[in-house]
């Protein structure tokens, strides 16, 4: 089978339904592959509050986008795996499903989760804490009835509020045991200063203020010295960070889990071992961009911590390297969703004006919608991300001589 379209998005999530819906809307035929059963990403998992704007509910958003392709005649195809690229006259992309052709195409292939190994993890019962927020949010089912989430971080201190918002008891937030897999997840300082970033996420007005000062004031050292091994509560939720999950325990399933303090350093405290019943254990490293595809097909990448790990390279308006290639969301960094959405659009836009559909006012109102969205974003995955993005586009400038 061999099929024509003019723009083709990887990739399903809020970005590529974002530029599939913005492309449309001009006229473009669009064609979404997904290698999932159903489109949406990530989004009807998620819900999370976005400041003044109130609740962020993925699912309705989800439902929107899906809606407006299908009466914009967006073909959406699902259980489609796509496993080569190449470019010749136009792009090939080769698939489960046959090989399809089309004049652009837009990677949106999102990112993928860290799990941080521990002892007793191949146990049923441990799980990534994005699985337990699709069971959760999407199956609606628990994952168990009292667990522990292993590592503090922007994903598992948003996903631990959506499970205890879902009726989920949720024993205790702890660092994994320190190994050389572990890394920085296992230092206390660098998860208090991680918590410090995410004041914004705190329920009251005063832990707000008091974390962005504390923030301002670098004072995270001195939070994991003074830090009781008890843990304060957010959201109900013990959040114990100078304790570890030394081992998960259990014949045939999770059954409880062997917990230990740590010293600032976050190296064990011996003799301080106890045993907390729990039917589940979600972990919690972090999120990579997915980019494989982009590797297949040629680009350039660059490194940056501040944006997960390797991204390809790209400029400003979302092009790589490569004609007529694009990416947007998280494969470019790890982000929000509404900033994922809104490089999508942007991504539209920048094709659509490429093929002499769109006027270049159009692109740098999205360029500037991009921009708002990072800007008021409630939840930031990682610091720095406006500088590392600055830093990234400059890189594009003196590589592809234009001006990003």
């Amino acid at each position: 089978m061999n099929e024509m379209a003019h723009l083709i998005v990887i990739g399903a999530g809020p970005a590529g339904l974002s530029a599939a819906v913005s492309a449309a809307e001009q006229g473009l035929p669009v064609t979404v592959l997904d290698e999932f059963t159903e489109p949406g990403g990530r989004m009807p998992g998620q819900y999370h509050e976005e400041g003044s704007q109130g609740w962020w509910v993925g699912k309705h958003v989800s439902d929107e986008l899906i809606t407006r392709c299908v009466e914009l005649g967006v073909d959406i195809r699902c259980g489609v795996s796509v496993h080569g690229m190449e470019y010749t006259t136009t792009w090939e992309i080769s698939t489960s499903c046959g090989l399809f052709t089309a004049d652009y195409v837009l990677l949106a292939t999102g990112a993928a989760e860290i799990p941080v190994p521990l002892d007793g993890w191949t146990l049923p019962g441990v799980m990534s804490i994005g699985a337990a927020q699709v069971m959760t949010n999407v199956h609606y089912v628990k994952p168990g009835e009292r667990g522990i989430i292993v590592g503090m971080n922007v994903l598992s201190m948003a996903i631990a509020r959506e499970l205890s918002v879902a009726g989920v008891k949720v024993a205790a937030i702890t660092l994994p045991c320190a190994n050389p897999l572990a890394g920085s997840a296992a230092d206390p300082t660098a998860s208090a200063k991680l918590l410090l970033q995410l004041s914004g996420l705190a329920p009251a007005a005063w832990m707000r203020a008091g974390g962005r000062l504390a923030a301002a004031m670098r004072m995270e050292k001195l939070i994991a010295c003074c830090y009781p091994h008890r843990g304060f509560r957010l959201w109900d939720i013990p959040i114990q960070l100078r304790t570890a999950v030394l081992s998960v325990n259990g014949q045939d399933r999770v059954e409880s889990v062997t917990l230990i303090h740590v010293k600032p350093d976050g190296s064990p405290i011996p003799g301080s071992e106890r045993v907390e019943p729990a039917d589940f254990v979600a972990l919690s490293g972090g999120l990579y961009p997915l980019a494989e595809l982009a590797a297949v097909a040629g680009c350039k990448f660059v490194y940056s911590p501040e944006l997960g790990g390797h991204v390809p390279l790209h400029g400003e308006r979302m092009e790589t390297s490569l004609k007529g290639l694009y990416v947007a969301g998280n494969i470019t960094g790890i982000e929000s969703g509404l900033v994922a959405m809104a490089q999508g659009r942007l991504a539209a836009v920048s094709m659509l004006h490429a093929a002499g559909l769109g006027g270049e006012q159009r692109v740098q109102e999205a360029i500037r919608e991009v921009h708002f969205a990072r800007k008021h974003a409630l939840i930031q995955f990682h610091p720095g991300i406006t500088e590392a993005r600055m830093q990234l586009y400059q890189q594009w400038g003196q590589t592809s001589g234009s001006g990003a």
